[in-house]
């Protein structure tokens, strides 16, 4: 197993934990949710295949589910935002290609890139997950609201996360 592989193991492990130990747990003011798991769908290595993504989206989306009693709502929005990740990543590229076996990251990227890479995502799977768990167009405001709200929060955990990921030198599979 390669040294992403197991980085890729052990962040799925911390963010479940953190996702249903502590931030499940966190409703500020009954709109916003930070959503920390989605880290690990956003940290998998460029050259990853898109079906490979969404197998590992459909099981970060259904092990939330599963502790959370919403069958399928995250699972819909992470395969979601496996399958348009490498859409996003061709949208925010900076140069032609990405080194498939590299990871992104704030370190190896920079932090604007980062950001509007984490900005789009997280807005994306917010977006799906809300609407799908709020299906009406009574509440749409309170849910565009809680929508961006949430994808605020979420995106200040993924920026501050980035600082705590061990980064390697040459960013690549071994």
């Amino acid at each position: 197993m390669s040294s992403n592989s197991i980085k890729i193991v052990i962040l799925f492990i911390v963010c479940m934990l953190l996702q249903l130990l502590i931030f499940n747990n966190l409703q500020i003011s009954g709109f916003i949710n930070p959503y920390a798991y989605i880290l690990v769908i956003l940290t998998l290595p460029f050259g990853l295949s898109t079906p490979l993504t969404m197998v590992v989206a459909l099981v970060s989306g259904l092990t939330i589910d599963l502790f959370c009693n919403t069958p399928g709502m995250h699972a819909f929005a992470c395969v979601l935002i496996g399958y348009l990740r490498q859409y996003v990543l061709k949208f925010i590229a900076f140069r032609e290609e990405y080194k498939s076996d590299s990871l992104p990251s704030m370190n190896t990227y920079g932090l604007i890139w980062y950001a509007k890479y984490a900005a789009i995502m997280v807005v994306i799977h917010h977006f799906a997950l809300f609407f799908i768990e709020q299906f009406d167009s009574l509440f749409f405001w309170p849910t565009l609201l809680r929508i961006i709200l949430s994808s605020i929060v979420t995106i200040i955990f993924l920026l501050v996360a980035q600082f705590f990921i061990p980064r390697d030198g040459a960013a690549s599979i071994d």
